[in-house]
């Protein structure tokens, strides 16, 4: 099903029939790339893409959205509990921040994943609503990740979860908040993670990876999106050296939580979510590295058409509970 990514398994994979015959209908529609549009008619068009990409919204016990006070005004956040769950039974949780180049994507567009994860691992999910760009320069994603992960640990016993069992995940660009996150984390001392899932992450903005020019046409996810999303979400050249924009660049990835790194064979991303991979099991962090070798950018979210998608999410589950277990 999945394996471990190499320049040899690339050159002998091909792209996954599901996948192929999506873009072969996207190329047919020759809709315009994201960054050939205003950035709200980019957002509306991805967030009502997931009509016709995702399964059915899978019931949950509990569904709502609140607010807490963030660095900046309000967050909005939506909490999860899995089906046939008690209401007073105290959950692990998963803190999860939605993908979209920190510039698109919201609540909706990650409620399914959002809901299937909850489910099938069995913990209650927390989505945050985090401020994005252009609106919002780096590094306001991550300090609204940060406020309302600290909140969600230290509001705990109000939402039935246990704060020893906490995970943070994301994927995309949520997947690099993650891991920015679990970095934050330890640095603060702040002992509460437990878990990552870091899902085709992004770990290097510079974009200085081979799989950037590999695979930067032809996938969905290309180049000139890319680099779209960057003009929207970084101020400055030096945002991109710093580590809670690019965190392969850390100093150091020692003491952070165990973490799944997921990615997929013909994603622009691929090289860097395996360096990271790569660099969190060299200084000692327990990590699992599976790669999708027939897929692309944003597969996970695409389980109505393709069906490693709903592969990749029970993989997904299935890691967060174990390491969630008590």
């Amino acid at each position: 099903m999945a394996a471990i990514h190499s320049p040899e398994n690339q050159a002998m994979s091909a792209l996954d029939p599901q996948t192929q015959a999506l873009i072969n209908f996207f190329k047919a529609m020759n809709r315009p790339e994201l960054c050939d549009l205003p950035v709200a008619m980019a957002r509306t068009i991805y967030r009502d893409g997931r009509i016709y990409t995702q399964p059915e919204p899978p019931a949950v016990a509990l569904t709502r959205d609140f607010e807490i006070p963030g660095p900046a005004g309000k967050l909005t956040l939506r909490e999860y509990r899995p089906i046939n769950s008690a209401s007073e039974t105290r959950l692990p949780a998963l803190v999860f921040y939605h993908g979209g180049g920190f510039t698109i994507g919201d609540l909706e567009s990650h409620d399914v994943l959002c809901r299937e994860l909850c489910n099938q691992a069995g913990c209650a999910v927390v989505a945050v609503d985090y401020r994005m760009g252009p609106e919002h320069k780096f590094p306001a994603a991550v300090d609204d990740c940060w406020a309302a992960t600290r909140w969600v640990v230290g509001n705990a016993a109000t939402l039935k979860i246990d704060q020893t069992r906490i995970a943070v995940g994301g994927d995309s660009a949520g997947g690099n908040l993650a891991a920015v996150v679990a970095l934050m984390a330890r640095d603060a001392q702040f002992g509460a993670i437990r878990f990552q899932l870091l899902i085709y992450p992004a770990t290097d903005l510079a974009a200085t990876l081979p799989s950037h020019k590999t695979n930067g046409s032809g996938y969905l996810l290309t180049n000139r999106v890319m680099n779209w999303f960057m003009s929207q979400y970084i101020g400055s050249e030096k945002d991109y050296r710093d580590w809670r924009a690019s965190p392969l660049l850390a100093t150091s990835l020692k003491g952070l939580a165990p973490a799944l790194v997921m990615t997929a064979g013909f994603d622009p991303l691929v090289d860097e979510g395996k360096a990271y991979a790569d660099r969190l099991t060299r200084e000692g962090v327990k990590t699992e590295y599976v790669c999708y070798e027939g897929q692309v950018h944003g597969f996970i979210t695409m389980g109505k058409l393709i069906v490693q998608a709903n592969q990749a999410v029970s993989h997904c589950a299935k890691a967060l509970k174990a390491a969630l277990a008590v």
